[in-house]
């Protein structure tokens, strides 16, 4: 009241000094609206995958006593994981607050987004919501874990919100390189925090996919958005991303001119798009189609089940029934475009296939990118393939792959739309989102209002200000086999160990009271050196052992972890003084009473 009043009060007094004018002809000056001063209850925004790599997207929503996450999604082990066979977010933050867990919401059914899901409902099972074929996806992966009949699953439409606590959820249709993709508008306490998930702009998807909704973010963003998390996979790569089609031209374009020989097409199994277009292009060509691999049949299954994929009866043929057809009449869908060393195309790559084998009349086409550390694994696969003869096209060659991701015009067209108040780069390298905030700021988002998380890290907002203000625990678990979470930094370490240098076991036999040696010590060498033509250094090692030992009963040493200690260190120090390897030593010691 008493700023009106005194505005009130200096009018008066102008206007005795201003000569009247028609009121008709007057200009109104627009009243500026005061900046929203006022703090809601604090919304915490805490990545704990997806950040810093690529895969394993997991990110927390919390407001109040209220939480949800958005995506879990698994990575592949890096090189240096040694056995692992995939990689998954910690869960221990989400278990330490199950009471508040409201759900799991999912954009799109790849891998690095929902992979992880099974391994979490099998400690906290809560609600998912996703679009239909996301769900399906889901459906197959929560059988093979036995836990489908326990998990609720909630099929969700674009321009649907679903309420999570004090927080509501809104799905926004994006295109990607998998039908029924959502980006997220998260309606909080503080404002509208837009998740973009993976998305690009096509304007001419394939079949009823439908064009991104850019109006219904314009819409939020003239509303008003607090915060953006935008993707950043090629935010590194100017342009715009080209549409799917124009691989169906190639494809159109290739198998117009195979002439008389077997087509064998290597592809993503989630890449529904591409295995359409590969179908459309065999029944216009008047071939048969077969599959292989257990993912891209599991996938085309779910998807035929759905009717993301139309495929003529007729067209589908067994794997088993390729050689009873004229090779000009096949076309085969397989895994293995990442030379992953158990796909379906490496096995045909060694001739381990047991349908198919590879000759000089096949024309093989790998219709995806390597990821980044696949490049020496899918360069392997493609050498095999052309020394049994058969010819390979790849992306560098032909335009036979286009990215799901969006490109750098498509970025800065998002943030245009949204017009938000803070900007979060996700999903990406470290190189990625630092590529992705440049063209932030470069849009007029201030340094300060920009935000390059870690895992882990708790960021607030109270609509006015946003601050990192904690850590919560956060990395990876690895899952080997059954085990989850069982094999570690240590375990890593000695698979490595055993691998650069090999192994090294000392066994002796001991009587328990007298500590005479009764038989040993015996050495066995494991991927360290051929015994046979290392005899000098093996013999010397034995009597070193042997020594060792006696020492040991002459001093009454009976702690018998102390002796196996000092056996480890003097044999280490022979190995090496002979070898310049550190193999792992093993020394395992009988008691006979």
């Amino acid at each position: 009241m008493t700023y009106n009043n005194q505005k009130t009060e200096k009018t008066a007094k102008t206007a005795t000094k201003t000569p009247k004018t028609d009121s008709s002809k007057a200009i109104k000056k627009p009243v500026r609206k005061r900046a929203n001063t006022r703090r809601s209850a604090p919304v915490k925004i805490i990545p704990l995958g997806g950040l810093n790599e690529i895969g394993k997207n997991l990110y927390v929503f919390e407001c109040s006593n209220d939480m949800f996450i958005v995506d879990c999604g698994l990575a592949f082990p890096d090189e240096d994981m040694l056995g692992v066979d995939i990689v998954i977010p910690d869960f221990s933050y989400l278990e330490k607050n199950k009471e508040k867990f409201r759900g799991v919401i999912l954009t799109h059914g790849h891998e690095d987004h929902v992979g992880a899901l099974p391994y979490l409902l099998k400690k906290i099972n809560v609600p998912v919501y996703g679009t239909r074929l996301t769900l399906g996806l889901v459906e197959g992966k929560l059988k093979e874990h036995g836990i489908l009949n326990q998990c609720t699953l909630n099929v969700v439409q674009p321009r649907q919100t679903v309420n999570m606590g004090c927080m509501g959820v809104e799905f926004i249709r994006v295109n990607h390189s998998i039908p029924d993709s959502c980006a997220l508008a998260i309606h909080t306490p503080a404002g509208i925090i837009v998740c973009t998930g993976d998305f690009k702009v096509d304007y001419t998807p394939i079949g009823n996919e439908g064009i991104i909704d850019l109006a219904r973010f314009g819409e939020l963003g003239n509303k008003g958005v607090l915060a953006l998390l935008s993707e950043s996979t090629n935010a590194e790569r100017p342009g715009y991303t080209t549409s799917e089609r124009k691989v169906g031209d190639s494809f159109r374009n290739i198998f117009m001119s195979a002439d008389d020989r077997r087509i064998i097409v290597a592809t993503f199994a989630s890449n529904i798009h591409r295995v359409q277009q590969i179908i459309d292009n065999a029944e216009i060509s008047g071939r048969f189609v077969a599959v292989s691999g257990r993912s891209m049949i599991n996938v085309m299954n779910k998807a035929i089940e759905l009717g993301y994929i139309r495929v003529k009866a007729k067209t589908l043929i067994d794997i088993d029934a390729v050689n009873s057809h004229p090779p000009e009449k096949i076309v085969i869908i397989t895994t293995g475009s990442q030379g992953e060393p158990l796909s379906a195309l490496s096995r045909m790559s060694t001739n381990d296939h047991k349908q198919v084998r590879i000759n000089p009349r096949d024309l093989i086409i790998l219709s995806a990118t390597p990821i980044p550390g696949n490049e020496k694994l899918v360069g392997k696969v493609v050498n095999e393939l052309m020394r049994s003869g058969a010819e390979v096209v790849y992306e560098a060659m032909y335009e036979v792959h286009v990215s799901g991701h969006a490109c750098q015009d498509e970025l800065k067209m998002m943030l245009s739309l949204t017009k938000p108040k803070f900007f979060i780069p996700v999903h990406g390298e470290y190189k990625h989102l630092q590529k992705h905030a440049q063209l932030a700021r470069r849009m007029g988002i201030t340094e300060d209002n920009i935000f390059i998380l870690g895992l882990g890290n708790i960021l607030e907002t109270d609509s006015i200000d946003m601050k990192i203000t904690g850590q919560v625990t956060a990395g990876a678990v690895l899952v080997d086999g059954l085990g989850v979470g069982d094999v570690g930094t240590v375990v890593l370490r000695d698979r490595k160990r055993l691998a650069e240098d090999g192994l090294i076991i000392i066994v002796a036999s001991i009587e328990r009271e007298t500590g005479e040696i009764l038989s040993g010590p015996d050495i066995v060498s494991r991927g360290f050196v051929y015994v046979r033509e290392s005899e000098e250094l093996m013999v010397q090692a034995r009597e070193l052992m042997r020594d060792v030992l006696e020492k040991c009963v002459a001093s009454n040493t009976r702690e018998w972890g102390m002796v196996k200690n000092t056996m480890r260190d003097e044999m280490s120090d022979l190995i090496y003084g002979q070898t310049k390897r550190n193999p792992m030593i093993l020394p395992i010691l009988m008691m006979i009473d």
